[in-house]
């Protein structure tokens, strides 16, 4: 049995019927040239013909009987494709409007947690022809880089290969990279063995505290946390979810980011404030101080980027929506992620552990009755930016037009802001509760407005 971290237990732990804890992804395949009308039934078998899965996916809790008890993860035999693997025609007129309606619906029900926490589902029926594939997992078993790795290492640049394997499938010994150094030891002896390192790390927490203590009081500096305005955002949630999906050019980002002397996150994190003002005013509901969003930082070494599980930690970003100027909302945007990162540079992994839990803990004690009236929120809601292929790549053949995370949200946060790119673009999804986020819809269209704001300033 292989002990379950404590990050990964405390997405299990999280969820409940409203709150499912997995996290997805939507892809978009143009088949090739040569695909017959059954290319989807055909893509169907050619994923379910191999037994040899990845460790990853054979994990089943030990005690799946709630969240309580669940301490362990054991690894099944085989898989019950039939049940994982599912392939699903689109309703007429096939149009992504009815794509992402039924995505919405399948990511609103939970996993079950007596199987291997994860399901695919392969669409055929799309007006445009092509395929879409639908992947759900379990939060704890992949956050969203090692999720993207996983994809990212079974495509291909070449259009003609045709040895490509699912995702939840082992790499070809051929095409298996060395590992960098082996995986960590999870066992109950290792965790003993690393007590040494934990004391000492528990003896910088003073000076480090003390160091972001100093960056939250300065000026505009680091953003602590329990500091963010009450918005619509922040209200209890039910199970029901809406998605929505589209694609930006990224030469457009590119220009801003150029003109403005920023990084792309900058942009893409102000861009996502300018709509969420716009939204915000449409709803009447905007207030006086800015929203402060999460943005998740990768945790993870080079050595261990394509292993799986969690490794990340929380920059609490001031998003400027008290600026009517989209110039001024891109340096307040800028300013308070330059202190963020710095500050996860200059303090020790236990620190930046501990901040991000901290800040998190308003999202975790909103479980209880009344807590979310009671505690002030850290941030408003979560943007997350996690790296994509940046060349055209394929699965066997069919070319990936487009691939959109399906995120979490949870009490106390009903909207989820997440993105990644793939060739030439960026590829975002906006998740919510149902019924606290009406037209949800209208946040692409102000994505696409503050964008093109932000090109007027800088042109």
């Amino acid at each position: 049995m292989e002990i379950i971290q404590p990050l990964d237990a405390a997405f299990l732990l999280a969820e409940s019927r409203e709150h499912p804890m997995h996290v997805g992804s939507l892809m978009l395949l143009e088949p090739p040239a040569d695909a017959g009308p059954d290319y989807a039934y055909q893509m169907y078998e050619q994923m379910i013909a191999s037994n040899d899965v990845h460790p990853t996916f054979l994990k089943r809790l030990a005690t799946p009987f709630g969240s309580v008890g669940s301490f362990g993860w054991v690894q099944d035999e085989e898989i019950d494709w039939e049940y994982h693997v599912r392939r699903v025609a689109m309703p007429s007129p096939g149009r992504i409007r009815e794509l992402l309606a039924v995505v919405s619906r399948w990511h609103g029900t939970l996993l079950d947690r007596h199987r291997p926490l994860w399901e695919v589902h392969i669409i055929e029926g799309l007006a445009d022809g092509r395929v879409a594939v639908y992947t759900k997992v379990h939060h704890a078993l992949v956050d969203g880089v090692s999720a993207l790795r996983l994809l990212e290492n079974r495509l291909t640049t070449d259009p003609d290969a045709r040895d490509c394997v699912a995702p939840w499938q082992r790499l070809p010994e051929s095409q298996r990279k060395r590992p960098r150094k082996p995986p960590p030891d999870r066992s109950l002896g290792a965790l003993v063995k690393t007590g040494g390192q934990v004391v000492s790390e528990i003896a910088g927490l003073v000076p480090d505290t003390v160091k972001m203590a100093r960056r939250s009081f300065s000026e505009g500096g680091l953003q602590g946390p329990f500091q963010a305005p009450k918005t619509m955002f922040n209200v209890p949630i039910g199970g029901a979810r809406r998605f929505a999906a589209q694609s930006w050019d990224i030469d457009r980002i590119n220009k801003v980011r150029k003109a403005a002397g920023v990084s792309v996150n900058d942009v893409v994190v102000a861009m996502c404030a300018g709509a969420l003002r716009a939204y915000l005013l449409e709803h009447d509901g905007l207030p006086d101080d800015s929203l402060k969003a999460m943005v998740p930082i990768s945790t993870r070494s080079p050595e261990n980027i394509d292993a799986a599980g969690n490794a990340v930690g929380m920059i609490i970003c001031n998003l400027g929506t008290d600026e009517a100027d989209p110039v001024e909302r891109l340096a307040v945007v800028h300013k308070s992620m330059a202190s963020g990162k710095d500050m996860f540079v200059d303090v020790g992994s236990l620190a930046g552990l501990a901040w991000s839990g901290t800040a998190a803990s308003p999202l975790l004690a909103s479980r209880i009755p009344g807590a979310l009236s009671l505690m002030r929120q850290s941030f408003n809601v979560i943007i997350s930016n996690v790296p994509g292929p940046r060349e055209t790549v394929y699965w066997n053949g069919a070319r990936l037009d487009g691939l959109y995370p399906v995120s979490v949200v949870t009490e106390g946060q009903a909207l989820n802001i997440t993105l990644t790119n793939t060739a030439g673009t960026l590829d975002f999804g906006v998740i919510g509760d149902r019924k606290s986020i009406p037209h949800l819809q209208h946040i692409l269209t102000h994505l696409e407005t503050s964008l093109s704001e932000l090109e007027e300033a800088y042109a």
